[in-house]
């Protein structure tokens, strides 16, 4: 048979609300260092991964062209020229 301790249940009790208090602490540091590391990537004016992307093809489509541009300045290689 089992009693009911009043020791045991005010114990859980104390326990389950130091529980809680700890998840709400740790929620609220979690939000505090998330909103931290908002502010400085803010601070340091970062790109996203989107517009990088965008302007990486767009200069490598430039660097093509001049590319051809310039293989075309140059004109075919002589046989007795160092490139040939």
């Amino acid at each position: 048979m089992q009693t009911r301790n009043p020791f045991f249940d005010e114990a859980a009790k104390v326990m389950e609300s130091a529980m809680s208090l700890a998840q709400a602490a740790g929620e609220e540091a979690r939000t505090a260092f998330r909103a931290q590391g908002d502010r400085m990537a803010a601070e340091l004016d970062l790109v996203r991964r989107d517009e990088l992307d965008a302007v990486r093809a767009a200069l490598s489509a430039e660097i093509a062209q001049l590319r051809a541009e310039i293989a075309t300045l140059k004109g075919p290689a002589s046989p007795g020229s160092p490139d040939a």
